[in-house]
């Protein structure tokens, strides 16, 4: 299922580009990271395969974090 998803994004949108969401705080705006993540979804939809969230990151948020992730995962649009 994955694979199937994965090619077919790949031949959509003509790239192999893969997006990290690994959120650095002191790299970061004062903004919602939640809102920054969604901001570069939208930028980069038409032109990448696939993005990747590092559970990482989001741990380092703390509490906050996994509702970060949550939300960033609801940005990045399906199929």
């Amino acid at each position: 299922m994955f694979f199937a998803k994965l090619r077919e994004a790949i031949q959509r949108n003509h790239s192999f580009l893969c997006v990290g969401l690994d959120p650095d705080p002191a790299r970061l705006p004062e903004t919602d990271v939640a809102a920054f993540n969604r901001a570069i979804v939208e930028a980069t939809a038409d032109l990448v395969c696939v993005y990747k969230p590092n559970l990482a990151f989001y741990e380092a948020l703390g509490p906050k974090g996994m509702e970060v992730l949550q939300r960033t995962v609801e940005a990045i649009p399906k199929g």
